[in-house]
C-alpha cells in the first residue's frame, strides 16, 4: 500500500489504519464499537474480532462527501457459465455494498466488468453470454434497489449486450433514488496480446457524458482510456469534478503509470478520480497479478488514500468539494488553453 505524504499507516487483523482514517472489518463480521484513544483518534478495539476475507478503510471529515470504490478478486471458477459467475460475484459484493450504505457513502464505484473474470486474454465466445441489457439486465436492476435502499449513487461497470453481435464495455450510473442516469461505454479499446479487447468490445462514442447525480457532477473513464488525455479533458470541460476510472489492470508495462497518470489528469483537469483495479490472479489465463491499489487523486495529483494491492477492500474516503474550484481559480487552465491551435489533435490522422 502507497498512501499519501504524511499519513502513518499500521495494520492489525486484516484492517488498515491510516493517519486520521478509521477501519472496521468487512463482510461477515458486523463493525466493533470504536473507542477513541489518547490521541482522539477512533480505532478498533479488539483485532480478533476482525475478518481478514476483506477490508474496510474510511476517513472521517464532516462536511465533505463521502464516496467510496470495492476492489475484488474473483472468488469463483471461470468453468462456470457466465450467468453462475455474475450471480456469484454480485453477491459477493451486496456485504461490502450495505456496509458502504451503512457508513454514510454517497457514491459508491465497482471496478471494470466487476461481476466476470477479466477474460479478454482469450478470444473464447463463451464470454459473449455475460453480456447484459442496460439498465433493464440483472445487474443494473438489482444495483438499482440497493441504490434506492441507502440513497448511495451507484456506478455499475459491466459488459453489456445492445443487441445479439453489439457489445459495449459499459458503466451505468444510478441516481440515490434508485433511478436509471445513463451510461459511459468505454472509448479506446486495445488489441494486443493478453487483451483482445475488440473480439468482445466495440468502441463506444457515449460524446463524453456528465451525471447530474443528487451528490454531484461524476463522469467515469474506463480502464485502458486513462492512457489518452483528451478524455480526461472532455469530461472536466464538460462538467465532471470526480472522473471514476474502473480499471482490470496487470502488474508489468503499465504499473508505473498506475500512480503517474490518474494523478497528472486530476492536476491538470482541477478534479477527483478514483482509480478501482481488481486482485488476484485469474485462471486459466493467469496473464498477471491484479494489483489492486485503488486509490483517491485529489485536484492537487495529490494521491489522499489508498487500498491495498492484494485484499478484497471497501475503500472509503471524504473528498473536499471545495478544492476543485480552488484549483481551478488559481490554475486556470481552462481560462488559458488554446482550442484553436490544437487542430491536430483531430485532424484524423
Amino acid at each position: 500500500m502507497t498512501p499519501a505524504s504524511g499519513m502513518q499507516t499500521c495494520q492489525a487483523g486484516g484492517v488498515i489504519f491510516l493517519g486520521p482514517f478509521r477501519a472496521i472489518p468487512a463482510h461477515p463480521f458486523s463493525p466493533p464499537a470504536l473507542i477513541e484513544d489518547n490521541n482522539n483518534r477512533r480505532q478498533a478495539p479488539d483485532e480478533e474480532d476482525m475478518s481478514n476475507d476483506s477490508r474496510i478503510s474510511y476517513t472521517e471529515d464532516a462536511g465533505k462527501l463521502r464516496c467510496a470504490v470495492i476492489q475484488m478478486g474473483l472468488n469463483v471458477s471461470t468453468d462456470l457459465e457466465p450467468a453462475q459467475i455474475r450471480d456469484a460475484m454480485n453477491e459477493a459484493h451486496l456485504p461490502l455494498i450495505d456496509q458502504a450504505g451503512e457508513a454514510g457513502v454517497k457514491i459508491l464505484c465497482f471496478q471494470e466488468v466487476f461481476n466476470q473474470p477479466y477474460f479478454c486474454p482469450s478470444q473464447d465466445a463463451k464470454w459473449y453470454a455475460a453480456a447484459e441489457r442496460v439498465p433493464d439486465g440483472p445487474t443494473v436492476t438489482l444495483m438499482q434497489q440497493y441504490a434506492k435502499k441507502h440513497q448511495m449513487v451507484i456506478i455499475v461497470p459491466i459488459y453489456e449486450e445492445v443487441q445479439p453481435g453489439v457489445y459495449y464495455n459499459t458503466a451505468a450510473v444510478i441516481d440515490a433514488d434508485g433511478s436509471y442516469l445513463g451510461k459511459y461505454h468505454k472509448t479506446h479499446i486495445p488489441q494486443v496480446a493478453g487483451f483482445w479487447e475488440k473480439f468482445f468490445f466495440k468502441p463506444g462514442k457515449s460524446d463524453w457524458p456528465v451525471f447530474d447525480t443528487a451528490y454531484g457532477r461524476i463522469g467515469v473513464y474506463i480502464c485502458y482510456d486513462r492512457h489518452f488525455p483528451e478524455g480526461w479533458r472532455a469530461l472536466a470541460l464538460n462538467g465532471a469534478e470526480i472522473i471514476f476510472n474502473p480499471s482490470a489492470t496487470v502488474a508489468g508495462l503499465s504499473q508505473y503509470l498506475w500512480e503517474l497518470e490518474q494523478p497528472a489528469s486530476a492536476a491538470a483537469n482541477g478534479c477527483y478520480i478514483a482509480a478501482i483495479n481488481r486482485v488476484g490472479h485469474e485462471q486459466p489465463w493467469d496473464i498477471g497479478e491484479f494489483y489492486g491499489s485503488s486509490y483517491f487523486v485529489n485536484p492537487r495529483g495529490q494521491i489522499e488514500a489508498q487500498a491495498s494491492a492484494t485484499e478484497d477492500e471497501l475503500l472509503i474516503h471524504d473528498l473536499d468539494m471545495s478544492m476543485v474550484r480552488e484549483v481551478r481559480n488559481n490554475w486556470q487552465f481552462f481560462r488559458d488553453r488554446r482550442p484553436d491551435a490544437y487542430t491536430r489533435l483531430t485532424d484524423g490522422e
